[in-house]
């Protein structure tokens, strides 16, 4: 399994407009056959600071996302709106091991 924590920065502007857009993303997401995870979280001292926590049951469900419509669509609707580029970190799972503890 894998993680990916994913802090996006977006124009105060353009807040309302990345919301909707990434909530179709997350959608899309949820869907996928290796998808464990995919929670969408809004900075509570910054509304311009999002984190997206991205689980999935392997390295390959995790590239494969980044392959779908709604991925696609979703990086460049949103690619002006960023204040700066996204910033993402990969982790190894440690526990849970079990998918049914997801």
């Amino acid at each position: 399994m894998v993680v990916a924590c994913v802090t996006v920065y977006v124009k105060k502007e353009q807040v309302d407009d990345f919301i909707q857009a990434s909530i179709e993303n997350h959608k899309g997401a949820i869907r996928e056959p290796g998808n464990l995870r995919f929670d969408m979280l809004q900075c509570k001292d910054d509304p311009t600071r999002f984190l997206f926590y991205e689980a999935y049951e392997s390295e390959a469900a995790s590239a494969a996302h980044k392959q779908t419509p709604h991925y696609l669509k979703w990086r460049e609707t949103v690619q002006d709106w960023m204040a700066r580029p996204r910033e993402g970190v990969t982790h190894h799972v440690i526990c849970p091991k079990s998918r049914e503890q997801w």
